[in-house]
């Protein structure tokens, strides 16, 4: 549709009742900034209203990447030296407040934010050559609140604490074997599994799925509501004044490894 810049987004195109909401940013791996995820909640608040839409997916352009993520130049901007802690933004586009099912299409690297839009879809189905991690620790962007927490309900805490800690990357197979996706397949068979995965969802009482969307929602709710707290505010007040988040990000743009030394442990 014309008035979006980030995204791709369409209706009953490959399986009739599936909305296909595409980053479209494959120059940057489909990384998003705050532009990105307001064009995807307001597709997903369209494909939601509209009773003939029964299930979405969510993927990325090109084959290289799902999403890396949000935009290590954007996040430098408003996690500039100096600034205060960033307004608070949904990582998630609005996909659990969409009561119909949302299947995450994984064609390439999900990480950081793109791998956690991964998780917290209902379904993720993943090509043999994805790529899954987390790099906030890596390039100074703290992550907070229900969106870390959560993975615990996923893959248990111990592993959950690897994935968020350590920035270790993992392959689609070592994903599947985790409980991180649901299904993995050749490059080739993505699009006819994910389609595959689409009509048996769409051939289910619509009711019951979003009963079902609900109850699974109210295990994580107590996480959410949790995450009014400022976490960064409490525990690290001076992180973005202190030149943290800059050492991060200006060592990935500069591609070596980032020096956190010189602040307190």
């Amino acid at each position: 549709m014309s008035e979006y810049q980030d995204i791709l987004f369409q209706k009953h195109g490959r399986v009739r009742g599936a909305a296909w909401i595409t980053i479209n940013r494959p120059d940057v791996m489909n990384a998003f900034t705050g532009q990105t995820l307001t064009e995807m909640r307001q597709a997903v608040e369209d494909a939601c209203a509209d009773p003939k839409v029964g299930v979405i997916v969510i993927t990325g352009a090109g084959d290289r990447a799902f999403c890396a993520g949000g935009d290590v130049r954007w996040l430098q901007e408003v996690q500039r030296e100096g600034a205060s802690a960033p307004a608070p933004m949904d990582p998630h586009a609005g996909i659990e407040d969409c009561m119909k099912p949302v299947i995450a299409r994984v064609n390439g690297y999900a990480i950081g934010g793109g791998n956690h839009l991964a998780y917290f879809s209902d379904f993720t189905i993943a090509s043999e050559n994805a790529t899954f991690a987390q790099v906030g620790p890596r390039i100074g962007s703290p992550a907070a609140g229900y969106f870390v927490a959560y993975l615990t309900h996923v893959v248990g805490a111990k592993k959950a604490k690897e994935i968020w800690m350590l920035c270790r990357r993992y392959s689609a197979r070592e994903a599947l074997e985790m409980g991180l996706v649901n299904a993995v397949v050749p490059p080739d068979k993505l699009d006819e599994e994910v389609d595959r995965w689409c009509t048996e969802l769409l051939q289910k009482s619509p009711g019951c799925l979003k009963i079902l969307k609900a109850s699974f929602r109210t295990l994580y709710q107590p996480l959410r509501d949790a995450s009014r707290r400022d976490w960064v505010k409490e525990l690290a007040p001076d992180f973005f004044a202190s030149g943290e988040a800059d050492e991060g990000k200006n060592a990935f743009l500069e591609r070596r490894e980032p020096d956190f030394s010189r602040f307190p442990r």
